[in-house]
């Protein structure tokens, strides 16, 4: 089953009310094993950056002037993420900034029937534990040290780890799989990435073993017997 791990940056809270979308990370997943492949890219969002978000992503309008518009990498992100189901933590408000977004260019919105929200996946498993991705991180022992402000990509990379523990960590339905190596590579290029979808097969597979006997032969039986008469007075034949 191929899933995308997403996760967003973003001006603001409310893109009603005129935040856009600044940066956008997804990681594909087939059998919730991640396969190496990802679409990465940052937005102008044509408009001002607030300090309090800026204080949150560390991406200025000084560093984004030179991106594209999201109008620009649309498409490109269609194809990437499919028909897939998406995971986002607090699905519902990636959502809401990608269908803005989708509405802008007048391309149709993702539906919401895709959505897979890992905070009411832990919420119905930890109820009323700290559902942040930092907490569940912690609760879960991912590593995060390496994270000092949010980032799409790299978040998406922990939200992955993090998904995979919540729906019972690489035993999937009670099946170990086998899976098989990844087949291509995503390029990384100045700011934006440039990606290579990869066709990407993964099998699990389990050998089959002939029953093997289990009665013990006569000889078997003898040696036992001559054993047995070797004890005195034993307690079972009291």
């Amino acid at each position: 089953m191929r899933e995308i791990v997403f996760d967003t940056e973003t001006t603001g809270l409310d893109p009603g009310s005129g935040d856009r979308l600044v940066e956008i990370g997804c990681i594909e997943m087939l059998n919730r094993v991640a396969t190496g492949a990802v679409y990465h890219c940052y937005f102008n969002p044509e408009r001002d950056m607030p300090a309090e978000a800026e204080n949150v992503h560390g991406l200025s309008i000084a560093f984004l002037s030179d991106k594209p518009k999201f109008a620009e990498r649309a498409q490109e992100f269609l194809d990437f993420i499919g028909d897939a189901p998406l995971v986002a933590h607090n699905a519902g408000f990636d959502f809401g900034f990608i269908n803005t977004e989708l509405a802008k260019c007048g391309l149709e919105p993702v539906s919401r029937d895709r959505m897979i929200d890992t905070v009411a996946i832990a919420r119905r498993k930890h109820p009323g534990a700290k559902l942040s991705l930092d907490a569940l991180c912690s609760r879960y022992g991912i590593d995060r040290s390496h994270r000092t402000k949010h980032g799409a990509l790299l978040d998406a990379e922990l939200l992955a780890q993090l998904y995979v523990e919540l729906m019972g960590g690489r035993q999937i339905g009670l099946e170990l799989a086998v899976e098989a190596a990844m087949a291509g590579s995503s390029i990384v290029s100045g700011s934006v990435t440039t990606v290579d979808v990869m066709t990407v097969s993964a099998s699990a597979t389990r050998l089959f073993r002939s029953p093997r006997p289990h009665a013990a032969s006569a000889q078997e039986l003898a040696r036992h017997a001559e054993f047995m008469a070797g004890f005195s007075e034993p307690l079972w034949s009291r």
